[in-house]
C-alpha cells in the first residue's frame, strides 16, 4: 500500500485517518499526537490528519537500549532533529556519532541510517522529515 500511496499526495497516516471536512488545525495538545511507534521507541506524530501535509514532525522517545531495528532505515527525502534529553547513537552511512541533549543532525534520508539509545535514561528527540514518510 505504501508503494501505491507514493504516487498519491497522501501519507499512510493520512490515508487511514482522512477527514475531508476538517479545517487546517494549527495547534496540537500532547494528547492529539498520534502514536506510530512501539513500547521501546515511541514516535508521536504531529498533524497526523492534516491533508496534503508536506512535513513529518515527530516527538521521539527511546527507552535505554532501544533502537530503530536490526536493519538500517532508508527512504527518500531529508531529515533533521535535535536531541532534547539523553543520548542517542546515530549511524548515517559509514559515520557513527553519539549525540547528547542540545546536539542536532541533518542528512539525506536515502542514506541508510539508524538510531540507538546508548544512555541510561530515556532519550527524547524532536525531528522533522520531508517528504512525509508517515
Amino acid at each position: 500500500l505504501k508503494k501505491v500511496l507514493d504516487g498519491v499526495p497522501l501519507s499512510m497516516v493520512e490515508f487511514f485517518t482522512l477527514d475531508v471536512n476538517s479545517a487546517a488545525q494549527v495547534f496540537y495538545s500532547a494528547d492529539e499526537l498520534v502514536e506510530i511507534g512501539n513500547d521501546a521507541a515511541s514516535l508521536r506524530l504531529v498533524a497526523a490528519q492534516r491533508r496534503g501535509r508536506q512535513l513529518t514532525v515527530l516527538h521521539e522517545r527511546y527507552e535505554p537500549g532501544a533502537a530503530t531495528g536490526e536493519e538500517m532505515l532508508s527512504h527518500r527525502g531529508e531529515e533533521g532533529g535535535v536531541v532534547v534529553r539523553g543520548k542517542v547513537e546515530l549511524t548515517v552511512g559509514g559515520q557513527t556519532r553519539v549525540l547528547e541533549a542540545g546536539d542536532a543532525y541533518y542528512f539525506s534520508s536515502a542514506t541508510p541510517h539508524s538510531f540507538r539509545n546508548v544512555g541510561r535514561e530515556v532519550c527524547e528527540i524532536i525531528s522533522a522529515s520531508t517528504p512525509p514518510t508517515f
